[in-house]
């Protein structure tokens, strides 16, 4: 799976298949279902999900929030779009599939 094919699968009911809950995270958040993508990985100890809990705070004006996670991943805050950011973390995260 690549960047364009997991696009594609917005318009499924489902995620991938082959999606692990990072992915599934991003895809119910590209979905609009940001509660669903934060309960996914709000509880997830490691540095994956703590950039994708900074994207979705910074995603929903909690900058606070979003900060402390950022730093929980080891990154800082980027002025990327939030488009652009979502891209960059899913693309990272399906070269570790």
């Amino acid at each position: 799976m690549n960047l364009t094919t997991f696009k594609a699968s917005l318009s499924d009911t489902t995620p991938p298949p082959a999606a692990n809950v990072y992915l599934q995270a991003l895809w119910h958040e590209a979905k609009g279902n940001w509660d669903k993508a934060h309960e996914l990985i709000q509880d997830l100890p490691d540095k994956n999900a703590a950039w994708i809990h900074a994207y979705l705070h910074r995603q929903e004006g909690d900058t606070w929030n979003a900060d402390y996670w950022y730093r929980r991943a080891g990154r800082k805050r980027l002025q990327q779009t939030l488009a652009e950011e979502w891209e960059s973390i899913t693309s990272a995260l399906l070269e570790e599939v």
